[in-house]
C-alpha cells in the first residue's frame, strides 16, 4: 500500500469542495447555521469538513476510503487489523475489556492501569488480579512479576499492562509476551503514550514489534491527530478473535462519528509513515538539548535513560521530559504554578517531586525547549530556595487497599453516600483517579486506607482533581453497604 496516500482525508476534502446539497446532519450545514463567533474561532473549513457518517464515497461503498485508511494504519503500525477510535484511547480500553469477557472473567492487570481500563473492567464484569509495577507508579511490570501473578490466577484469560508509563519508562514487552503466551493468554498493552515508537530506530521497540496481541495507540498524544482520536491494533489473533474486537469497538463507538477526528488519524498516519523518522529525530535532538540545559539549573535534574536497567525500566522514551525538583527545596506543584503565572508555560504533569513536559513529533522542539528552560529557570530563581537542602526521597505512592469484591459488584451493588473523611475502612463503590495522571488510587471493590484518603485530599488541596467520583468536590463518597 502507498503510505503517502490519505484516502479518507482526500475523500472528505473532495466531498466538501463539490459544495453538495447538505440535507443531512449536522444542523450547522457546513457552518451556515453555526454561531458566527464559533466559526471565526475554529475556521470555516472545520465546519465545511464536518460531515456525518454514511456518505457514499467516503465511508460507504465497496472498499471505501475509510476502510482503506484503516488498512493503511494497520500496515504502518505493523498490525493485522486496526480500528480508528473517535472516543479516545478510553474507548479502546472499554472495547478491549468487553472483548476479553467473551473468554471469561479473570484477568491479571497492572495496578497502575488507566482509569478508563477500570471503567472497562466494570462494564465487562471482569474480575481482576492486580499486580503492582516495580518501584511504584512510574515504572512497569517485569516478566517475572507477571509470571508469578499468572501462576496465582490460573483462570485468567488475559494480561493487561502499560508501556510506556506516564513518566516514560518502557516495559520489556517481548519478555511479558513470552510469559503471557506460555500461560495461554494474550498480552494487552495500553501503549497510549507510545504511538510514535514504531517510527524511529532512535526509540524503544513498539509493543506490536515486541509480540503484544492487542495494543492501544493514542495517536493524538504525541503524533499530531486531533484530541480524542486513537487507534486499536490487533497484533496477533491466536488468542483474540478479530470479529469479537470489531463488535466491541462498534458497541462502544458513537453512531455519529466525527469526520474531523477520523481525517486527522488518516493524516497523522501518513505523516508518521512518510516523515516520522525525520520528524522524530528533530524532536529527540531538541529534547536532549533541553535536558542538558535543565541539568545546569540549580536544584533541577532529569529522569532519563540512566534509569534503564532498574526493575521495571527496560527502556526509556525520550519524548517525555521528567524534571526532578527535589533539590530546589520546593515542590513540583509550586514550580508548575510559578511557570504558569510568570511565563504562561503549562506542564503535562506537576506533582510533589517531579514535573513532566511532553514533546510531539513535528513541533519545533528547539524553540519549545528554549521556552520550557526559560520558564523553569525563571520559576526556580523566583523561589529563592536555600542552597544545600537535603534531597527529599521520592514520596512512595499510597498503598492500595485490598480488593474485597469484584469492581462491577461494588459499582452496581447496594451503596450509601458518606462524608469522604469517614471513608477509611469502607469499600469504595466508585473509582477515584487523581489527575494528573489518571491512575486509579481507588477502584470499586477496594477497601479505603487512611494513606489513600489523605493522599487524595492533598491532591485536591494542591489544585488537582479526581475523576470518577459522583461528588466532584469530594466532600462525599459512595461506599458499599456491608
Amino acid at each position: 500500500m502507498d503510505q503517502s496516500e490519505a484516502p479518507y482525508l482526500d475523500a472528505l476534502v473532495a466531498y466538501a469542495e463539490r459544495d453538495p446539497g447538505r440535507f443531512h446532519v449536522p444542523g450547522h450545514k457546513g457552518g451556515e447555521g453555526a454561531d458566527p463567533e464559533l466559526v471565526a474561532a475554529l475556521g470555516q473549513l472545520a465546519f465545511t469538513h464536518d460531515i456525518p457518517a454514511g456518505i457514499e464515497g467516503v465511508d460507504v461503498g465497496p472498499d471505501s476510503p475509510f476502510q482503506r485508511s484503516q488498512r493503511l494504519a494497520a500496515e504502518a503500525w505493523g498490525a493485522q487489523r486496526s480500528w480508528f477510535l473517535i472516543s479516545g484511547a478510553s474507548q479502546g480500553n472499554h472495547a478491549a475489556c468487553l472483548a476479553l469477557r467473551h473468554a471469561g472473567r479473570g484477568v491479571v492487570a497492572q495496578r497502575n492501569i488507566h482509569s478508563s481500563t477500570v471503567d472497562g473492567i466494570v462494564m465487562a464484569g471482569l474480575e481482576p488480579e492486580f499486580v503492582a509495577p516495580e518501584l511504584g507508579i512510574a515504572h512497569c511490570l517485569t516478566p517475572d512479576t507477571l509470571a508469578d501473578a499468572l501462576d496465582r490466577a490460573p483462570d485468567a484469560v488475559a494480561a493487561l499492562t502499560v508501556s510506556p508509563t506516564y513518566f516514560g519508562a518502557v516495559a520489556d514487552v517481548r519478555g511479558l509476551a513470552r510469559v503471557a503466551h506460555a500461560h495461554g493468554v494474550p498480552l494487552i498493552v495500553d501503549e497510549a503514550w507510545g504511538a510514535h515508537l514504531r517510527f524511529s530506530d532512535q526509540l524503544p521497540e513498539s509493543a506490536l514489534e515486541g509480540g503484544a496481541d492487542l495494543v492501544l495507540s493514542s495517536v493524538h498524544k504525541l503524533f499530531g491527530s486531533l484530541t480524542q482520536s486513537a487507534i486499536l491494533h490487533l497484533g496477533r489473533d491466536e488468542f483474540i478473535d478479530a470479529d469479537v474486537i470489531d463488535r466491541c469497538v462498534t458497541l462502544t463507538e458513537s453512531t455519529s462519528p466525527s469526520a474531523l477526528l477520523t481525517a486527522s488519524l488518516d493524516a497523522a498516519r501518513r505523516q508518521a509513515a512518510v516523515r516520522g523518522a525525520e520528524l522524530l529525530a528533530e524532536t529527540i535532538a531538541g529534547v536532549e538539548r533541553a535536558r542538558d540545559a535543565i541539568r545546569r539549573i540549580p536544584g533541577l535534574d532529569v529522569l532519563d535513560e540512566r534509569l534503564i536497567g532498574r526493575p521495571g525500566v527496560h527502556d526509556w522514551d525520550p519524548l517525555r521530559l521528567a524534571v526532578d525538583v527535589r533539590d530546589t527545596g520546593s515542590t513540583g506543584t509550586r514550580i508548575g504554578t510559578l511557570m504558569r503565572e510568570l511565563d504562561d508555560v503549562h506542564m503535562e504533569l506537576v506533582s510533589e517531586n517531579v514535573i513532566v513536559a511532553v514533546f510531539g513529533a513535528g513541533e519545533d522542539a528547539g524553540a519549545s525547549a528554549e521556552r520550557l528552560v526559560a520558564g523553569l529557570r525563571h520559576a526556580v530563581e523566583t523561589l529563592g530556595a536555600e542552597e544545600g537542602l537535603p534531597k527529599r526521597p521520592f514520596t512512595p505512592p499510597p498503598p492500595w487497599g485490598a480488593l474485597e469484591m469484584p469492581p462491577r459488584s461494588a459499582f452496581f451493588g447496594p451503596q450509601e453516600v458518606i462524608p469522604f473523611g469517614e471513608a477509611v475502612g469502607r469499600i469504595a463503590a466508585e473509582s477515584l483517579a487523581a489527575y494528573p495522571q489518571g491512575i486509579p488510587n481507588v477502584m470499586p471493590g477496594e477497601r479505603l486506607t487512611r494513606e489513600t484518603v489523605d493522599y487524595i485530599n492533598e491532591v485536591v488541596e494542591h489544585g488537582g482533581w479526581v475523576r470518577g467520583a459522583v461528588d466532584r468536590s469530594l466532600k462525599t463518597i459512595r461506599v458499599v453497604v456491608e
